[in-house]
This record gives C-alpha cells, structure tokens and sequence, in this order.
C-alpha cells in the first residue's frame, strides 16, 4: 500500500447495504480477503485516488464482539494507513464533556417535569431495580480490576433525573445484564481509536458534539414518548 494512505472509520447504527466490497486496493495482495472469509461484508470500500483513502463502517459496540468476525483486508487497511479518522474523537475529555452537555434538559428542568408521572414512576423503579442487580450482574474479571456496582451505575445513569427523555431512552436500552458484562471493554470505535494513537498515526474526527447531539435533541416529544413505550415492553 502506499505509504500516505488513509483510512475514515464511519459509525454504522445497523447494517450497511450488502454491497460487494471492493478487494482490489493498490496492494491487492496485501488486502484480500482469506478465502475463509470471502462470504463476509467487510464494510470496506475504496476510494481510487493517490494516495488510496478507505471508508470503513463502524458500529458502537465492544469490540470483542465483533473482532473476530471483521475481515483481513479491513484489518490490513487499517494497519497500512498513516492517518485514521473518525466520526467523533472518543479519546478527546473535550469531546466527552461536550457529549455529556448536550444531553441535559434546558432550563433547570428534570426529567419528572416533561415524562408522564406514571411512566416516569415506571422508569425509576426500574432503575432502582438494575441498581440492585448490578453487583449480580458483574463479571469476576471486572470486580478484579477494582470496578465497583455503585461506580459503575453512577457512570452509567448518573444525574438521569436531569437528562433529555431521549437520552435516558438510549441508556436504559444498554442497562442489560449481557452489556453491563461488557463494560470495560472499548468499542470498536474508541479500540480503533487508541490502536492508532498506539501506533502513531494521524487521528482526527469528521463531526462535532454539536452534529451528534442536535438529530437527536430535535427529535419532537411524541417520537421520543412513543420510543420509551416500545422499549417498555422488553426493559421494565
């Protein structure tokens, strides 16, 4: 591969479309994929200039989830490339902060002022219930690295009395037992993150805070309303 060659780590909320993903790069010998592998999507594509630049869908999961099942040429790609950029830089305290910001209601509000009092009863029982089974639901290899239940749901759900409704709805969706196990470990993007700032390459990122947060903050009451109903049904 040439030397200068880049690679954009993209997030992918679902499954990209089945495209046939380019396997010719400049070095084509060093990105096909094994034949073992041939029948997977590797969710990368190519973009033909000089130096080459790659597009590769991402999704927001642990990345021992998934690792083992992302394709060599992908992994080649990004071992190749001398600059990675991503959709935000999770390695960033500015970028976090930022992130944490925009997730709070306006004006002083709390979360009790703009849920329907019943849900919202619903809703903080249910938390005091995963509070409870926290402890249950922790690995023996997390309590070993000194990872507390009560650190734990504290980073998770902390101050969520204070949180946009749609905000509360996406963490309660990953207040599982199979995700809480699971905590500690980078997803893929922030593991891609840190194995390129390991490996000194260039990082950056395509978006600010204010893109993520903006969609989903403008979201109208009801959509959101409606979302927290469907999740009801299979969370509390």
């Amino acid at each position: 591969m040439h030397p200068d060659v880049a690679l954009l780590c993209l997030f992918c909320c679902g499954v990209l479309p089945r495209a046939e993903p380019r396997r010719e790069p400049t070095d084509a010998g060093q990105c096909e994929l094994p034949r073992s592998q041939g029948h997977l999507n590797s969710f990368l594509w190519t973009i033909r200039r000089d130096p080459p630049a790659y597009l590769f869908g991402t999704i927001h999961v642990p990345y021992t989830r998934v690792w083992d099942f992302i394709p060599e040429n992908s992994k080649a790609a990004f071992q190749a490339s001398s600059g990675v950029y991503f959709e935000l830089d999770l390695t960033d305290p500015y970028t976090i902060s930022g992130l944490a910001s925009c997730q709070m209601l306006p004006h002083g509000e709390n979360l009790q002022d703009v849920l329907p009092r019943e849900l919202y009863r619903r809703l903080k029982r249910h938390l005091e219930y995963v509070k409870l089974m926290l402890p249950h639901w922790m690995t023996p290899d997390q309590r070993g690295k000194g990872l507390y239940a009560d650190y734990l749901f504290n980073a998770i759900a902390g101050n969520w009395e204070r949180k946009r409704p749609v905000w509360v709805m996406l963490m309660v969706n990953s207040l599982t037992e199979t995700d809480i196990r699971s905590r500690g470990v980078p997803v893929l993007d922030l593991y891609l993150a840190q194995e390129a700032e390991r490996m000194k390459k260039t990082t950056g990122a395509v978006e600010r805070v204010e893109e993520q947060c903006h969609p989903l903050n403008g979201l109208n009451f009801s959509q959101v309303l409606d979302a927290f109903l469907k999740l009801e049904g299979s969370a509390y």
